[in-house]
């Protein structure tokens, strides 16, 4: 199974102050902007994302169809297939996608500690 590059969504209380604390580890704004609540940093090929007021809890993140560059790649797992493997083995799932064409969209399934992992497919 391939779920695409990965990245950690962190929820903070303040987001200049996440970002000056994030820089000081090397990384810089790679997307998002402070008016959209949201800012995407990179360290080399390592991605966090910071979201204020978005979310309730940290989130594992994986992005089919893409690098760490947020560039589309010429082959990739289609979310909905990954979808089917993750049920054929059992798995549950919190939210899924409807079945159809390829194209942008999400799965959301827990760890068994409850850990939130997000498969948001952007292609």
């Amino acid at each position: 199974m391939d779920l695409g590059v990965f990245s950690a969504s962190l929820t903070v209380k303040d987001l200049e102050a996440s970002k000056a604390f994030y820089e000081k580890l090397g990384f810089e704004v790679f997307a998002g902007s402070s008016e959209m609540n949201y800012l995407i940093m990179k360290n080399k090929e390592t991605l966090i994302g910071l979201f204020h007021g978005m979310f309730d809890t940290n989130i594992l993140t994986f992005n089919p169809g893409w690098d760490s560059n947020a560039q589309t790649l010429p082959e990739y797992q289609d979310v909905r297939e990954i979808q089917q493997d993750l049920e054929a083995k059992g798995i549950s799932l919190d939210k899924k996608v409807e079945e159809g064409p390829k194209g942008p969209a999400n799965i959301v399934l827990k760890d068994p500690d409850g850990n939130v992992i997000l498969i948001d497919q952007h292609v």
